[in-house]
């Protein structure tokens, strides 16, 4: 199988083909295969670190994980961060290189071609298999003449393709059906069999359907994958949250019956068998009082996977803040990451954000800014980059001045806490913070900075950033996942908000490679396995038959 490679196609968008991507990776990793992922293009807000400093989509790099490999540069080469509806960054093998708008993105596409098939060709050098995924869907036919990601990569290194369809959407036969018919026959020649994604019900029913598909299309059904809820906690992009609840109840027995429950929407223990058996409590059953967690659900926000590690502790419910009666209930408020800090800023400020945040402050109510959170909680930024709105005064709530660089940081960290413990994280930023000392940060509702909050001092918090009474800010994304300093976290949170709740001893990269393990059960159980391991040794499948009208060329 040595360089054997697929591509792992959808027929739109969340379809399933990051979680299929992983899922593959896992089981050939079992099977003793070296195997790694490739995207070549990734549009997201979700982004890691890799050792060397470079920056990729944050699936790759948990398809990585799951393939048992250090996640590096090649596996996305081209990453595309949206700040605005039109205009994105452009992050070409890690590193920024410009902002583009749709028309003039296009004019790239020949070079990065090149890297692209450069980088795959690397890979498969190195790697028994390599499973490429797509993005969208291959039958975007007015993006096809300078496709880098689906049908061009599929062409270019001759990849056998798996098209995986949501039947929890409805409309999955027309969904296969249609994609196959708006491809013209050299692109239809690689499309080598389907994957039905996200079934719910008695198998026998859909039989009859996966067989009269077969028929029409000449390909084979490769599998059909149950639906399993909370399989995925490094969720593709920040924009696409419809696997994070929507909000928390007043009360954590606020379900009702047939309808999910705050522990139902919010648990990531859910078995690979459905039976929520691989080690997490439910808020209904977890002794002592539960902590509200309220993240503001910014526009841009990026990296909300910084929350999962709070979402994977037992008791702790975690929901999406819009309106400032969103925070009311809430035990700890999050102002997550942002790709656009300045324009979110001015958005948190018309939706009375601003003053409910100042409020919270004033009366020792817990809130963590993070990255693009914790500036904004600042007294000032200046943006000639990111927004080019020049000079902003920030909330105030605590002692630092943002000053936005050309120039991105990039890095894996390790530190100290104040506390003594160790902790590592990342950073991924064009601020470059100044902590003042113990100068004047906001104290009322009202707004202007004036006095220490509650008359606290600032003081440092984790091993970056800076606390001034119950607001805390860090640069360092992922620094929850460091379980020591998560409990000591969420101890102290409790504290401040009056509750009664100790911390379970979660550790999180635990939780993860439990999802990982699910997701390659699920491959391993429910896909043809030895079906796709022809395909990685021997290409697309010859004589395919062609399904007429197909794309004008």
């Amino acid at each position: 199988m040595s360089g054997g490679a697929l591509l792992v196609a959808g027929t739109a968008s969340d379809a399933g083909k990051s979680v299929v991507t992983a899922g593959l990776c896992r089981w050939l990793a079992r099977e003793g295969v070296r195997v790694a992922p490739f995207k070549a293009q990734n549009m997201a807000l979700n982004s890691v670190v890799t050792a060397d400093g470079a920056e990729i989509g944050r699936a790759q790099a948990m398809q990585a994980a799951a393939a048992g490999v250090e996640p590096e540069a090649a596996m996305n080469p081209v990453l595309l961060k949206p700040g605005s509806d039109r205009h994105s960054q452009l992050v070409v093998l890690g590193r920024p290189v410009a902002e583009v708008d749709a028309l003039g993105y296009r004019p790239y596409k020949a070079r990065l071609a090149g890297i692209v098939a450069d980088c795959l060709a690397d890979l498969r050098g190195r790697f028994d298999a390599v499973i490429c995924e797509g993005a969208g869907s291959p039958a975007e036919i007015n993006l096809r003449d300078t496709d880098i990601a689906n049908m061009g990569l599929a062409r270019a290194a001759n990849l056998p393709v798996l098209v995986v369809g949501d039947i929890d959407r409805g409309g999955v036969f027309a969904a296969l059906f249609g994609t196959l018919a708006l491809l013209d026959a050299g692109d239809q020649a690689l499309v080598a069999g389907w994957i039905v994604n996200k079934f719910r019900g008695d198998p026998r029913l859909l039989e009859p359907g996966l067989r009269q598909l077969e028929r029409l299309t000449g390909r084979p059904v490769h599998g059909v994958l149950p639906w399993r809820s909370g399989l995925w906690l490094d969720v593709e992009d920040s924009l696409d949250l419809a696997s994070y609840p929507a909000s928390y109840p007043a009360h954590p027995d606020a379900g009702s019956a047939g309808t999910p429950n705050a522990a139902d929407t919010h648990s990531d223990e859910t078995a690979a068998d459905g039976t929520g058996s691989t080690g997490g409590s439910s808020t209904n059953s977890y002794p002592g009082d539960v902590l509200r967690v309220a993240v503001i659900r910014l526009p841009r926000l990026s990296n909300i996977t910084d929350i999962d590690a709070l979402r994977a502790e037992p008791g702790v419910l975690v929901g999406f803040a819009t309106r400032p009666d969103d925070l009311t209930d809430a035990d700890l408020v999050v102002v997550p990451g942002t790709r656009a800090t300045v324009d979110d800023l001015g958005w948190l400020r018309r939706r009375g954000l601003d003053a409910a945040l100042r409020a919270r402050a004033a009366r020792g109510r817990p809130v963590l800014g993070i990255c693009g959170g914790y500036q904004m909680l600042g007294r000032r930024i200046d943006d000639p980059v990111e927004s080019g709105a020049g000079t902003v005064d920030g909330l105030g709530l605590l002692p630092v001045t943002t000053a936005f660089a050309p120039d991105k940081l990039l890095g894996r960290r390790i530190g100290t806490t104040p506390d003594g413990l160790t902790v590592t994280g990342y950073e991924i930023r064009h601020g470059r913070l100044t902590v003042h000392d113990t100068g004047p940060v906001a104290a009322s509702a009202g707004g202007s900075a004036r006095g220490a909050v509650g008359g606290s001092a600032a003081e440092p918090f984790a091993a970056d950033g800076v606390r001034a009474g119950a607001v805390a800010g860090t640069s360092w994304h992922g620094l929850l996942e460091n379980d020591e300093f998560r409990r000591v976290f969420l101890i102290d949170v409790a504290a401040r908000a009056g509750r009664s709740f100790t911390p379970a001893r979660t550790c999180f990269a635990d939780v993860r490679r439990r999802r990982l393990d699910a997701l390659g059960d699920l491959v391993a159980d429910h896909l043809d396995t030895a079906a796709v391991r022809r395909l990685l040794e021997g290409g697309p499948p010859a004589g395919l038959p062609f399904v007429p009208p197909g794309a004008p060329r």
